[in-house]
């Protein structure tokens, strides 16, 4: 079971951990990154401790921005003869 359920809204964005973060209990914060986020990951973790939280987000909100695309709109490579 989680220690708590947090909105994604909630958390703050690092450049230096590149991860959405929250405080933990134990003095260090909980991280999860965009990439988990975009796998559908939902979970973050302390590093120094064994809880963790629930991440609450939109999935959509992470896809790759050429997942979005129908294949017929992304881009294809170019052939060089």
């Amino acid at each position: 079971m989680s220690y708590d359920d947090v909105e994604i809204e909630d958390m703050e964005w690092s450049e230096e951990l590149q991860a959405f973060t929250y405080p933990c209990p134990c003095g260090d914060l909980f991280q999860i990154t965009k990439e988990e986020l975009r796998i559908g990951e939902e979970i973050a973790r302390c590093p120094s401790c064994s809880l963790y939280i629930t991440v609450i987000y939109n999935p959509d909100d992470f896809r790759d921005s050429a997942e979005e695309r129908p294949p017929s709109e992304q881009l294809q490579p170019i052939a060089v003869s």
